[in-house]
């Protein structure tokens, strides 16, 4: 069978990546075509265009660069019509992939979705336009179930790939000596997320703490998207490292964490490490949002677990002064750090255990055979 995917953004790209791969176990005559990242193109896809052409985040954001992403869709929609799928499986990234399950729809093709687009937290009503173009809804929060069940809407749950990814990690043992770390200071990760906007807005706020715990070591997670100069301009300390492409084996290491609110949260908390949940946009960004989402929480952690785990600066209680104050708690007051814990282990037992990638393949490929049969 034929399958175009579309994932526009880092996570996206890993997530697709593995659905990709288990696919192709699940149907060995898989051709599969996209956009995407090197991750989705090294599982075997065909890929059109790369996600960091796409990375664009905030309301503002997203009105500027306008004119752009109609010509991406434009540009994709053409191509799937050249392509003619037996599926578009659309991951995540809703702005953008909602307007491609229209079009896919109104060309009498299947329209899959694998990691639902975050209508529980703003216009829940979207519910009823996604069961009129999207076929099969594929979630990963164990809440969603339930949410689109309100809606009569079934959808399957398949668990969360984060959890997979970070069952499946070896931690390296030569990681400190690798990385020319410390070995004598304890590690504060600091995650400053993965989109240009992201860093900008964060990192050197998170970095301008460090004169306040001289008796640890910051390790920035970096990503090979930037460059080593873009990176090493917010780095003026020498007691400040950078490493590329590591997070997993930085959080295996981590007595604390920064992080800037999204997956990596939730990641964060599967390794059990201590964590305060940072994010700052533009000043319309987040006014449009404040009006705008229904949810109580920003962090997946928090959202999972229904109540406050972690402790999420947000906007204008994103300072210097205040990440220091809930650094020092999740460090040192035993008490926080084990209630924090204690919401982790919730956090791990809602999610469950499954293999996420591979039960979403079964369920497609099935599907498609059965309305092929």
């Amino acid at each position: 069978m034929k399958y175009y995917i579309i994932a526009g953004e880092r996570s996206g790209d890993l997530h697709a990546s593995n659905l990709i791969k288990q696919l192709r176990q699940q149907d060995p005559e898989a051709q599969i075509r996209g956009w995407g990242g090197d991750m989705m193109q090294a599982a075997g896809m065909d890929l059109v265009r790369h996600y960091q052409e796409m990375a664009f985040m905030g309301f503002a954001e997203v009105f500027k660069s306008l004119r752009k992403i109609l010509g991406f869709l434009g540009e994709a929609k053409a191509d799937i019509k050249r392509y003619q799928p037996d599926v578009v499986i659309l991951v995540d990234y809703a702005g953008f992939n909602m307007r491609i399950a229209r079009f896919a729809k109104k060309q009498g093709m299947k329209v899959f979705y694998y990691i639902s687009p975050k209508i529980w937290a703003w216009n829940q009503g979207r519910v009823h336009g996604i069961k009129k173009v999207v076929d099969r809804m594929f979630v990963i929060m164990p809440f969603e179930e339930e949410f689109y069940g309100r809606f009569d809407y079934k959808v399957d749950y398949v668990g969360n790939p984060v959890n997979d990814s970070v069952s499946d990690h070896v931690p390296t043992t030569d990681f400190r000596a690798k990385n020319k770390l410390y070995n004598n200071k304890p590690i504060i990760a600091i995650l400053p997320g993965s989109r240009r906007q992201e860093i900008e807005n964060m990192l050197h706020v998170m970095l301008s703490v460090l004169p306040n715990f001289r008796d640890h070591q910051f390790v920035v997670a970096g990503v090979s998207n930037f460059s080593k100069e873009y990176y090493e301009q917010y780095n003026k300390d020498p007691n400040i490292k950078i490493i590329y492409d590591q997070t997993y084996d930085l959080l295996s290491h981590a007595k604390a964490a920064l992080v800037t609110s999204g997956t990596a949260t939730l990641e964060t908390a599967l390794f059990g490490v201590p964590q305060v949940v940072c994010y700052k946009t533009s000043p319309i960004s987040y006014t449009i949002g404040k009006m705008v989402i229904k949810v109580p929480y920003i962090s997946l952690v928090n959202l999972i677990a229904n109540k406050p785990v972690v402790t999420e600066l947000i906007q204008d209680d994103f300072t210097a002064k205040q990440i220091v104050a809930e650094l020092k708690r999740v460090l040192f007051d035993k008490h926080f750090m084990q209630k924090q814990q204690e919401g982790y282990a919730l956090v791990r037992k809602k999610i469950g255990d499954f293999r996420t990638a591979e039960r979403a393949a079964e369920l497609m490929v099935k599907y498609l055979k059965e309305e092929k049969a």
